[in-house]
Order: structure tokens, then sequence, then C-alpha cells
């Protein structure tokens, strides 16, 4: 399975992008549209509830996508959809389980019920390590829509489509994140005698190291042997450690920010 991933405007923007890929062939339910700012209530009052939702999802679905916001809006109509507050980012509408699935892991307890619906081979192979990238673009009010092809090909046409659509793609927005915090960063390490200069690409892998959802809220010491498999002697160098140490700092900081009303 190859991932794919267009982050667009507007919800209309992204269910058009999501239109695109179907007529490629990639099959609805390998196609996901997340949302900002939906809460539960809102859900409801737009998307009529069924008792067709996926196996187990319970209750944390809202219901299935009728004509109202399926098909004129570029999303088929029986799509799962479901209201789920995500830590750090506040309420989100997806459209999918697989974008559902993808905010469990950042913490999102209905997502996690998302993922257990999931095939095997989609829960498996599902784009977790930019989920800090997908929560930033939510929180910043746009929408993401994420697919999977089965081959190479077929996901760089979809890609290469997306972007002639309107899409930002994944490396842009990742840039545009790290642009965004770059000025704080570099102050930050230059008060510890660092050189940024020449250590900002490993002080950066650390940093995003530090947000993958397997390692959020844990201490270098904590995951030291899995960061040294995953990174190698990288992982054991200064600027990956403080890099990590303040990407930690960071993801307590958005949580405890973007906390909401009710949200615990």
């Amino acid at each position: 399975m190859k991932s794919i991933v267009g982050i667009f405007n507007s919800l209309t923007d992204a269910n058009r992008g999501a239109a695109i890929l179907r007529s490629l062939g990639i099959r609805e339910n390998r196609i996901s549209v997340l949302a900002p700012g939906t809460s539960e209530s809102e859900l409801e009052a737009h998307v009529p509830t069924t008792e067709t939702e996926q196996p187990g999802m319970g209750q944390a679905v809202g219901g299935t996508i009728g004509a109202a916001l399926g098909v004129a809006g570029g999303l088929e109509a029986g799509v799962v959809a479901s209201s789920i507050l995500v830590p750090g980012v506040g309420p989100v509408l997806a459209f999918g389980l697989i974008g559902a699935a993808l905010l469990g892991a950042g913490g999102a307890a209905a997502g996690v019920l998302a993922g257990e619906a999931l095939e095997k081979g989609l829960a498996q192979g599902l784009p977790r390590d930019e989920l800090y990238v997908y929560e930033d673009a939510l929180r910043r009010g746009k929408s993401v829509l994420i697919a999977f092809a089965d081959d190479d090909e077929t996901a760089e046409t979809a890609r290469t489509e997306l972007v002639r659509a309107g899409a930002e793609s994944l490396d842009t927005a990742r840039q545009e994140w790290w642009i965004g915090l770059r000025d704080a960063e570099q102050e930050h390490y230059a008060k510890q005698q660092g050189d940024f200069k020449t250590d900002e690409k490993m002080y950066r892998l650390g940093f995003e190291a530090a947000l993958h959802p397997d390692r959020r809220g844990k201490s270098y010491g904590d995951v030291a042997g899995n960061l040294r498999q995953k990174y190698g002697d990288d992982s054991a160098t200064v600027a990956f450690r403080q890099g990590y140490e303040r990407g930690q700092h960071y993801q307590l900081y958005v949580v405890e920010s973007y906390k909401v009303v009710g949200q615990p």
C-alpha cells in the first residue's frame, strides 16, 4: 500500500480531491477526509444517523454520510463519519475509517475503535510518522485528505492530480510547520551554546522523532533503544537529544494550549 496525502484549505476542496482519487480507481474504503472544528452535536445536526456503522465503531461514530453531504460534496453516500476529540487539536470530523484510525494513534479514543475496524493491511500502513503535520494543518483550519493506492505509479499520479486541484503536499506542509518553529528553536539552542546553523538537521530530526505517537510523553531515556534502532548513531548526538527533549516540550505545550471546554 502506498499512502497519498493532500492538505486543502477547505472541506469542500478536500471532498473534490476525494472525487479525483475515485476517478483514478482508488476505492472508497481507502479514502478518508479530516476536517477541523466540528463537534458531535454539529455532526448529528448535519449527518443522518443510521444503524449501518462499521463493526467495532459503536457510538463513537456519528453515522453515515447522506446525499446532502455526500455526492454533491465529493463524498459517496454511506461513508462513515465520526466527530473525534483530538488532544492538542479539538473536535475533528473524520470521514472514513482511515482518518479516524490515524487520529486514534495520537490518543483520540474513538479513533482506536476505527483502527480495530480497518482491514489489517490498511491498519499496518497508516502514515503515523507525519501525524504531527496533519494535526498542525487541522489546527490551522485546513482539511486533510488521506488515501492508499496499490502501487507507486497510481500513488504518484494521484499526488500530482491533487496538487493540480490545489492541495498542499505533505513535504510542503512539513516544511512550513518547521519554519513556524525555527526561530524559537534556534534561539533556544543558542542559549545552550549550540551552533544551530551546523546542527539544525540533527536537532530537527530529534524534534520530529519526539512527535511520533508511540513516543509522546516519553523521555529520551525511556525510548533510547527504540531511537537507536530507528536513527542509528544520529540518536546519540547532543543535537538530536536536545531536539527530542524540545519536541516533547512542544507536544505538551500544544495539548495544553488547545484544550477545549469539556476536554480532559
